[in-house]
């Protein structure tokens, strides 16, 4: 018989706020432990939630960016549970009045190879609700720690639909939500920090049915090669479970990562094991949708949508947008040197190979931490379209400019590339080369196309780059058909 996957996918995401979800208390990864606490985050007695505006203003823009009903009124809930992580013994969340109902994440599976796009469909997902974030507990053996600096933190919980039927749609939809969410500057997404940590629900049932089947959730996902790995791990394990005759125990299982194994934890819990009910120190939220249009305004323009504009709008290439449309940064800088010079693929492949090997070099992660702005990527690529100088001279101002910023013409003219144009002196210098290397010449002549390339070279190198590519191509094929 052959089985079908059928997965769900709950995905935690802390949100990139100042303060936690309902104190003003902040919060920053690396902090030393238990300095970013108060009454509050520790649940001591008497202390009251005040609710973070700004937490829940990002959550709704997760909610429009994914296509979600925004419902006019939430409300908030305790879901109790007894554990060190949540000193309180509750957690606030939300349960049957969430902040988001229903929407979709577009995402984009493997093509038949990396420069064709593959196939993109939406996983549906059940609904976004908000909540605040548990402690970090760190496991020595027989004894633990508990770090508080992370309790309280915003966090959204994404529950997908139960219809990812592989690892590779698990790992594609991981990938677009942290593309589409860091890049609308909602979480860094860093899942080493812990920023965004996702849980699995996976069973197996025949191919073809319909029929949902007792389920597994797999914690300790903290990476998406982590979930592609364990999701592998789980669905054969299933398949082998049912085809000896035994039955599926609906569980919570623990992956672990350096092993490649997962292992029984407890019996997986319900809803009604946490006893949900109002939170009786917090007021329902209304959203209003004076609120949503606002909210909705500040929203960029989303990765995948971008792509396709780039690609239809300036005929782009599939590798070239699938770069530049990931990363925020780089599609500002695109963009704004585009309104200076419209010469799309010529910028596109500077900020593509050049801007991204020096930003690498440099080991920074935007081009507004450099020294080169859009503007002066703009005059470089026109003076280079003009033919004043070479590409390859172009590449070397790049770096220049990277490196110390300063005026592009300017160091054109210190450094003495702008191109020769004299076609007298070009023809002198083709014909000296064609004399001194009569072999390769010979080649050409006799029907051997690319002889031609290590002549240019020598013409390049004997005018130090100065001469025009494409005249010394025109000026040394009219003298070897003489």
């Amino acid at each position: 018989m052959r089985w079908e996957a059928v997965i769900g996918i709950e995905v935690h995401v802390q949100l990139k706020t100042v303060s936690k979800m309902f104190t003003r208390v902040a919060y920053r990864y690396g902090a030393p432990p238990n300095t970013l606490t108060n009454p509050v985050v520790l649940g001591l007695p008497g202390t009251l939630p005040v609710l973070n505006r700004a937490a829940v203003e990002r959550a709704i823009q997760v909610g429009l960016i994914l296509g979600c009903e925004i419902p006019p009124e939430c409300k908030w809930d305790r879901k109790n549970y007894f554990y060190p992580d949540m000193s309180k013994n509750y957690q606030i969340s939300q349960y049957d009045q969430p902040l988001c109902v229903g929407g979709s994440v577009e995402i984009e599976l493997p093509g038949p190879s990396r420069n064709v796009m593959g196939e993109h469909r939406r996983i549906q997902l059940t609904r976004i609700h908000l909540e605040e974030d548990v402690a970090k507990s760190t496991h020595f053996g027989d004894y633990s720690l508990i770090d508080f600096n992370r309790a309280g933190c915003p966090l959204i919980e994404i529950v997908s639909e139960p219809e990812i039927h592989s690892a590779e749609e698990a790992a594609a939809y991981l990938n677009a939500l942290r593309m589409n969410l860091s890049f609308a500057g909602i979480s860094d997404c860093d899942m080493e920090k812990g920023q965004l940590r996702c849980d699995a629900n996976i069973s197996i049932r025949p191919e073809g049915s319909n029929e949902l089947f007792k389920r597994t959730e797999v914690k300790n996902l903290n990476s998406v090669s982590g979930v592609r790995a364990a999701l592998e791990f789980e669905r054969r394990r299933q398949r082998e479970v049912v085809e000896a005759g035994g039955t599926v125990a609906q569980e919570t299982r623990h992956w672990n990562e350096l092993q490649g194994y997962s292992v029984a934890l407890r019996s997986k819990e319900e809803a009604h094991d946490y006893r949900y009910f109002p939170d009786p120190d917090l007021m329902p939220v209304r959203i209003g949708n004076d609120l949503l249009e606002q909210l909705r305004k500040n929203l960029p323009e989303m990765p995948f949508d971008k792509q396709r504009r780039y690609i239809d709008e300036y005929g782009l290439p599939f590798t070239v947008t699938s770069v530049i449309c990931r990363n925020r940064g780089l599609s500002l800088f695109f963009e704004e040197a585009l309104a200076h010079c419209e010469r799309p693929r010529e910028l596109a492949n500077f900020v593509v190979n050049d801007l991204r090997r020096e930003m690498a070099a440099a080991g920074i992660d935007s081009p507004s931490e450099s020294r080169i702005s859009a503007r002066q990527l703009a005059a470089l690529v026109r003076l280079i379209d003009e033919g004043t100088i070479s590409k390859q001279s172009g590449q070397d101002v790049f770096t220049e400019i990277f490196e110390s910023g300063g005026d592009v013409a300017e160091i054109i003219d210190e450094k003495g590339l702008r191109q020769s144009t004299d076609s007298a002196e070009i023809e002198l210098i083709c014909k000296t080369v064609i004399d001194d290397h009569a072999k390769p010449a010979a080649q050409f002549r006799s029907g051997k196309e690319g002889a031609i390339n290590f002549l240019k070279g020598q013409v390049m190198r004997l005018t130090r780059g100065k001469a025009d590519p494409a005249k010394v191509d025109q000026i040394l094929r009219s003298l070897l058909r003489q």
